[in-house]
């Protein structure tokens, strides 16, 4: 009776770790293990990539330097430390979004906008909606930052 116990109990353990999940997802069908569906769900907002919204604000056109100013990023990085980590972090989701690659999924100019003025932004723009909706309707505060502080803290989030 042990025996067969135990070796339920190990064939149970053995299934159980190797377990794979069926997802669907528009008319495909994927195999994940649990440790690879939380990395994709950490990566991942469920806010579709725009490139071409600039949001709502007084940057437009923005394009950075080759090269990263790395006083400004350090200069970006002391005030990012002071008021946006509480809500923030590089690679993990928060309150808000991890910011690690965020000039991948937005227009600098976005950014920048959402940074300076994120109260019109919630109210006017789709994807700070849409961002709004996935956190929770958590709102991201007006730090009333000058632009040259919004331009320090974009500096700095190209280096993550």
């Amino acid at each position: 009776m042990k025996k067969l116990f135990v070796v339920l109990a190990l064939g149970g353990l053995m299934v159980g770790c190797g377990e794979k999940k069926k997802e669907e997802k528009k008319g495909f069908e994927m195999n994940r293990t649990k440790t690879e569906e939380k990395a994709v769900e950490a990566k991942s907002e469920g806010v579709p990539v725009d490139m071409d919204n600039e949001g709502v604000g007084p940057f437009k056109d923005i394009t950075f330097d080759g090269e990263i100013d790395a006083e400004l990023a350090a200069a970006g990085e002391a005030k990012f430390n002071t008021i946006c980590t509480a809500c923030h972090m590089a690679e993990q989701r928060m309150i808000g979004p991890a910011l690690k690659g965020v000039y991948e999924r937005r227009n600098p100019a976005w950014v920048m906008n959402m940074i300076i003025n994120p109260d019109k932004m919630l109210k006017e723009d789709p994807i700070a909606k849409a961002l709004m909706k996935e956190y929770n309707n958590a709102i991201m505060l007006n730090q009333n930052l000058s632009e040259e502080e919004t331009r320090a803290v974009a500096e700095y989030l190209r280096t993550l």
